[in-house]
């Protein structure tokens, strides 16, 4: 590497944050992929509560499990060609999920597997999160690290909000066909715009030029601080053995993954039960998503300043809360609308809140606690509604009321979980 202090590097931290918060939210939209079409599923394939929670489920799973290893491939390959493979994958889920519409307008049972396989397809863009994290970081210093992924995380959460939204509003104006292939035709364009545009922080541009590297020097002419380890792997499997990692994870399982299985359960919710429409349904949905997108930065900030374990208790009870409500709303929709917008305040702050403690509880491994906490955490997206439908399964309309008793559960345990961490698991302070 050459000594004149100028760095090669293309591109800049603005404009690399730029790229990748839009590529996340591109992806994060995946959610989304069978709200506006799953009231039309249900009853074309003949779907059970069950298999109807699965499907709307679906893009959470590929969205939680290739969070860990696309995360661990940014050390190898930097992060544009992760991107650009999960993004592409996504556009495939959509185009097949238009395509099977285009070619059955009147889908058959036996189709249902299909369904499913578009919509796993559909969430690989979720997992852009984990490739967007050290993307961000590689690029920014120490310093600005904070608001730089403050500001990725949080615009790039609005995406399941946004398309809750906008998405059945066209679906009911325009048609289903056209605007899955106005979906598509947006997302094929990021891509492109990210494969021409989109650069891997100096680093990686100098690997691929094959300089040589010289991290003193890189951080004098690029101010690049971070360079990377190559033990992305090893990080995770240390923080693997601690008990602790599995306890916050299962936090973020209940927060982040309720948040995703929400998202795609509130649709189905205010459909079936309270027969609202699809349009008025998709705003229900969008005031919750957007409001706990919203509640997490205000959630890391107060965790800042409160500690992250006092806002972790708190926002447990808060959830609770919020899920006896919804348990009650089988008639009353103030009732479901106030239990709706306190789970959202819950989990906005806790997600916040658990990933204040990562570096608390495993400050040797932050890096692969965050990996397993995000990704298996994130896997409450596909695993709560299949669980909720089971409760309409069994006990009919009202089971879509009394299935909110997962979440009272789940924060029950919660609770318990915290309490053994608080006791047993205080973090030493080295000398």
């Amino acid at each position: 590497m050459t000594e004149d202090n100028v760095c090669y590097a293309q591109s800049s931290r603005g404009a690399a944050l730029f790229w990748t918060t839009l590529a996340f939210f591109g992806g994060f939209a995946g959610v989304s992929a069978f709200g506006p079409i799953v009231s039309k599923l249900k009853h074309v394939l003949a779907l059970s509560p069950i298999l109807m929670g699965l499907i709307v489920a679906s893009p959470a799973l590929t969205g939680s499990l290739l969070r860990i290893p696309f995360g661990a491939m940014v050390d190898r390959m930097g992060g544009k060609k992760p991107i650009i493979i999960l993004l592409g994958m996504a556009a495939l889920g959509i185009a097949g999920i238009t395509m099977m519409f285009w070619m059955y307008p009147i889908p058959r049972p036996s189709q249902y597997p299909l369904f499913f396989l578009f919509g796993m397809l559909c969430g690989c863009g979720i997992a852009v999160f984990s490739v967007g994290i050290p993307t961000v970081s590689y690029w920014h210093s120490q310093k600005t690290q904070g608001s730089a992924l403050a500001i990725y995380a949080g615009l790039g959460n609005l995406a399941p909000g946004m398309f809750a939204l906008l998405l059945p509003y066209l679906v009911v104006s325009m048609g289903f066909t056209f605007s899955y292939v106005l979906w598509l035709g947006m997302l094929v364009i990021l891509i492109l715009l990210v494969f021409v545009y989109m650069k891997d922080a100096p680093y990686f541009q100098y690997r691929e030029m094959g300089i040589e590297i010289d991290p003193d020097a890189l951080l004098l002419a690029c101010g690049e601080e971070l360079i990377p380890s190559g033990t992305a792997m090893g990080s995770i499997r240390k923080a693997g053995s601690d008990w602790r990692t599995w306890i916050l994870t299962y936090f973020y399982f209940v927060t982040f993954g309720g948040f995703i299985a929400l998202t795609v359960w509130l649709p189905i919710y205010w459909t079936e039960l309270h027969r609202f429409s699809l349009v008025k349904a998709g705003g229900l949905t969008a005031l919750y998503s957007l409001s706990a997108s919203l509640m997490r930065v205000l959630g890391g900030y107060t965790s800042d300043r409160m500690g992250g374990e006092k806002v972790t208790f708190v926002s447990f009870v808060v959830v609770g809360i919020g899920a006896l409500l919804m348990i009650q709303a089988t008639r009353s929709v103030g009732l479901g609308c106030a239990g709706e917008m306190i789970l959202a305040l819950g989990m906005g702050f806790a997600n916040a809140a658990v990933f204040k403690l990562v570096p608390k509880y495993s400050p040797k491994a932050v890096g692969g606690a965050a990996g397993i906490i995000g990704g298996l955490g994130a896997f409450g997206g596909f695993a709560i509604p299949p669980i909720m439908g089971l409760f309409v399964k069994i006990n009919g309309a009202a089971g879509y009321s009394q299935g909110f008793s997962v979440f009272l559960g789940l924060t029950i345990l919660a609770l318990i979980l915290f309490r053994l961490l608080k006791r047993y698991a205080r973090p030493k302070i080295e000398k």
